[in-house]
């Protein structure tokens, strides 16, 4: 997803907009995605690891399937089967490897990621992920403490609204779910900075009859969207 000058513009004028009405101050943040997620790949590469190739030894699994690892030819003294069963077990050994690394290389596709990742792990993590930005540029350092965090993670398909503690005693926790839910709508119809203007614009009505403008409201923040 490319995010041009002229979207990073809209944004910076709806953040502007929204904060004329508000002593609240409002963040957003877009990242393509918040982890790599490789232990779980790694698990579920040596799951496949471990369980796929059983199925061969029912089927009378020898060397001689795999091109060029055995010439075909058998031994049939007694003495040589040691050597075949060594041989069997490194090229079982063999299918294990090349079946981890086919499933472990599946999961790096962000489809296939974000599918093989429970929810529950895709879901901390973004939440540590916004948490970790919000403390990073300075959001909970306000003067009122009535910060605002948009977050999106664009692999992840979530989005994580964080309020400063100044808000969370005015504001019901659900109340951002609202925000949420209307950057999601738009992000599912591929209108990422539509969905940022309504879910700035979301975030101002809400914070308006709480936290009024002071007389000289300053800005505390800047006003852009953080592509990460």
């Amino acid at each position: 997803m490319r995010i041009t000058e002229q979207d990073h513009a809209r944004v910076r004028r709806a953040i502007e907009e929204a904060e004329q009405d508000t002593s609240g101050e409002i963040f957003c943040v877009i990242a393509q995605r918040v982890s790599a997620y490789r232990e779980v790949g790694l698990a579920w590469a040596a799951a496949a690891a471990m369980i796929l190739p059983l199925l061969l030894v029912p089927l009378g699994f020898n060397p001689a399937w795999l091109p060029g690892y055995s010439d075909g030819w058998q031994a049939a003294q007694l003495a040589a089967a040691p050597a075949n069963t060594a041989l069997t077990l490194a090229a079982y050994g063999l299918v294990q490897i090349c079946v981890f690394l086919v499933v472990f290389l599946i999961h790096e596709l962000p489809a296939v990621r974000r599918w093989t990742t429970p929810a529950g792990i895709r879901r901390h993590r973004v939440r540590k992920a916004a948490v970790h930005q919000f403390l990073a540029h300075g959001i909970h350092a306000t003067s009122t403490r009535t910060g605002v965090l948009i977050f999106c993670a664009l692999e992840e398909h979530r989005v994580e609204v964080v309020a400063d503690e100044g808000i969370r005693s005015q504001v019901p926790p659900e109340t951002w779910g609202q925000v949420a839910a209307v950057l999601i709508r738009e992000m599912k119809a591929r209108r990422p900075i539509e969905g940022f203007e309504k879910a700035i614009a979301l975030c101002g009505e809400i914070l308006e009859p709480h936290f009024p403008p002071a007389p000289d409201n300053p800005n505390e923040l800047s006003d852009r969207l953080v592509e990460l």
